[in-house]
Formats: structure tokens, C-alpha cells, sequence
């Protein structure tokens, strides 16, 4: 590990020294600083909690709270941190259903995903799109709030979709895992 940070060392100073890089420029930091064992924990307990306070994520990876302020503000600039969100208790809200929508396009050129991608993240009903291998083009969750709703989603709206040739769907019956993110490891990072 002191062999890796010696090397990454010399060529900061490559790169400074030739121009490349301007030392003030905190952009490079990430591509050259790997993270350590502090930072690992801190991601994870973000993960775990993203509301934590300062002072108790600094307890709890063992920094004062200002180098745990430090550090979470870097992770966040070096995007290892993309954003903070509330879990909302969706039946609550009115959405009581939610549907898993295999979605199969007529053909797969650039245009058309472009065309289908820019369409459905103009549905706010459609929470999740992904793009996969197999039989389905897509896969999206959609979110309804009774059946009449999942009809007028279905003819109004999926099969409408730039490009659709075919729709499956299939009702969440009980949700098992939501939101879950594997633990971080030191070897997860690049």
C-alpha cells in the first residue's frame, strides 16, 4: 500500500511540475487520492443514515467532527456521494400499487432508446427505468393508485411510448428488499 501511495505521489508531482495540472485545481484529487479506511466507513454509515448528524458520524468512524465534516464535504465533490433522499411510506401517499413493466421496442437503434429514454422520464408514475439484456428491451416500476389507474397507464400511457411493440406487466405482491446498497469495501473503489 506505502508502494501505491508513492508512486500515485510521483506522479502528482509529474503532472504539477509539467503543467498538466494546476496544483490549486482540486478536480485531480479524486483520479489520484484512492480512498481509505476512514472514508470507507464514513460512506457506509452515510448509507446506512444519510441524516446523521455531524457530530455522531464523527463518533462513530472515530474524527473530530470537523475532519468528518472535511472528509463528507470531499466525498460529496468527488461524487462518491450523489445525493441524500427520504424513503416516503408510498401506500400512505395514496400509491398503493406497484407494477414491474417489461417493456420490448419495435426496433433498437440509438434514435429510438433516445426517443423511448426522453418519453418515460417524462411519466412521473414511472419511478425506475433500466435499460436491459433478455427479452425486454425495459424494465420500469411503475407506481398507481388503483386499478383504474393501472388501466389509464396502460393504454394512455406504456403503450403510447415512442417505439413500444409490446407491454408486460406484473403486480408487486410484497416488496422483500428496497433501496439496499451492498457494504463498501476498499477494493469496491476506482
Amino acid at each position: 500500500m506505502r508502494r501505491k501511495a508513492i508512486q500515485r505521489l510521483a506522479e502528482i508531482i509529474v503532472l504539477v511540475c509539467d503543467g498538466t495540472i494546476k496544483f490549486e485545481d482540486k478536480a485531480w484529487v479524486s483520479n489520484f487520492m484512492p480512498l481509505d479506511r476512514i472514508d470507507i466507513k464514513l460512506l457506509n454509515e452515510l448509507r446506512r443514515d444519510g441524516r446523521v448528524a455531524n457530530a455522531d458520524l464523527a463518533a462513530r468512524v472515530g474524527l473530530s467532527e470537523s475532519a468528518c465534516l472535511r472528509r463528507v464535504r470531499r466525498l460529496e465533490e468527488d461524487d462518491y456521494v450523489e445525493r441524500y433522499a427520504a424513503k416516503l411510506n408510498l401506500p400512505k401517499l395514496g400509491w398503493s400499487m406497484s407494477l414491474m413493466v417489461r417493456i420490448t421496442l419495435k426496433a433498437q437503434t440509438d434514435r429510438d432508446l433516445r426517443a423511448f429514454e426522453r418519453a418515460v422520464s417524462a411519466v412521473p408514475e414511472i419511478t425506475e427505468c433500466f435499460l436491459t439484456t433478455g427479452e425486454a428491451d425495459y424494465i420500469l416500476r411503475v407506481l398507481a393508485r388503483g386499478s383504474e389507474d393501472i388501466e389509464r397507464l396502460h393504454s394512455s400511457v406504456l403503450t403510447k411510448l415512442p417505439g413500444v411493440a409490446r407491454v408486460e406487466s406484473s403486480f408487486v405482491l410484497r416488496e422483500i428488499v428496497s433501496g439496499g446498497m451492498p457494504p463498501i469495501e476498499r477494493g469496491d473503489c476506482q
